[in-house]
C-alpha cells in the first residue's frame, strides 16, 4: 500500500471526467436539438450539411421567384380575360352597326362604346406589376432551381398592331363597321394566341414549382438525418452518462479515502 500515488483515484477521475463530458456533450445535444454542436462531432458531417443548408435556402428562394411569376402570370392573364371580354362586345357592336334598319346617327351611339372600349384596351397594354411592365414583347427570364438556371416566359405585346389598330376603328358607318369587325376579328384571334401562350407558360411555372416543393423537403430530410438528434436514443445516452457521473463521483470519493487506512498500521 502506497500513498503517495492513489492510483484508484487517479483512474476514478479521469473516469469521471470523461462521464462528465459525455453528460454535457448529451445536454448540448438534446437543448439543441443537433447532434452536431461541433465540427469534431462529425466533421464530414457538417460540411455536407452545410451544403445541403445552403442549397435548401437557393431552392426556397428559387421558389419565391417562381410563386412572385406566377402572380405575374396570373394577373396579365386577369387583364386579358377582362380584354377578351371587350372585344366580345366590341364585335357585337360592329355586327349592330351593320343592321340595315339602323340609321348614321344610331351607328354613332354604338360607335361611342366601341371607342370608350378600344380606349380601355390601349390603357390595359401599358399596365404593370411591381414596376415590371405586363404586356411586353420581351421575354421574362424566371430563375428556376438552386443553381440559377432560366426560364424564358415569352412576352404578351397588348400594344402590338392588331390591338393597337383597333384605335382608328368605327362604327359610325355601315363601311367603317364591316372594316373594324374584321379588325376586331383578328384581335380576337390575336388575344386566344396570347392566352394560350401566357397559359403555357403558367402550367410550366406551377409545375416546375411544385418540383423544387418536392426537392426541398427531401434536401431537408437527407439533412434531417445528418444534423438532428435522436432524442430517445440521446435521452438514453444522457440517463446513462448522469449514472455514470453520480457513480464515478461517489467511487473517487472511496478511493480519496483509501490512504487513511494507512494510520491504522502505524498507530
Amino acid at each position: 500500500m502506497v500513498i503517495n500515488t492513489n492510483v484508484s483515484a487517479l483512474s476514478g477521475a479521469r473516469l469521471l471526467s470523461e462521464s462528465t463530458s459525455r453528460l454535457a456533450k448529451s445536454l448540448a445535444r438534446l437543448s439543441s436539438g443537433s447532434k452536431i454542436v461541433s465540427p469534431e462531432d462529425d466533421a464530414a458531417g457538417l460540411a455536407v450539411s452545410m451544403r445541403f443548408d445552403a442549397q435548401i435556402s437557393r431552392t426556397q428562394a428559387a421558389r419565391n421567384n417562381i410563386s412572385n411569376a406566377v402572380s405575374f402570370s396570373q394577373t396579365q392573364d386577369g387583364f386579358m380575360s377582362k380584354v377578351a371580354k371587350a372585344l366580345d362586345r366590341m364585335s357585337e357592336l360592329a355586327i349592330l352597326s351593320l343592321d340595315v334598319t339602323k340609321s348614321d346617327n344610331d351607328r354613332v351611339l354604338y360607335n361611342n362604346e366601341f371607342s370608350t372600349l378600344s380606349s380601355y384596351i390601349t390603357n390595359v397594354a401599358t399596365k404593370d406589376f411591381n414596376g415590371v411592365s405586363l404586356f411586353s414583347a420581351s421575354a421574362l427570364n424566371v430563375t428556376i432551381d438552386s443553381e440559377g438556371a432560366l426560364f424564358s416566359m415569352a412576352g404578351v405585346n397588348l400594344g402590338a398592331a392588331t390591338y393597337s389598330g383597333l384605335g382608328s376603328a368605327t362604327v359610325a358607318t355601315s363601311g367603317g363597321a364591316s372594316s373594324a369587325l374584321t379588325s376586331v376579328k383578328n384581335a380576337i384571334t390575336q388575344l386566344a394566341s396570347d392566352r394560350a401562350t401566357a397559359g403555357a407558360s403558367l402550367t410550366r411555372l406551377q409545375f416546375t414549382q411544385e418540383q423544387l416543393s418536392v426537392l426541398r423537403d427531401n434536401l431537408a430530410a437527407a439533412n434531417s438525418r445528418i444534423k438532428d438528434v435522436d432524442v430517445a436514443e440521446e435521452s438514453t445516452d444522457y440517463a446513462r452518462s448522469n449514472i455514470l457521473v453520480q457513480s464515478g463521483t461517489a467511487m473517487l470519493a472511496q478511493a480519496n479515502s483509501v490512504p487513511q487506512s494507512v494510520l491504522r498500521l502505524i498507530q
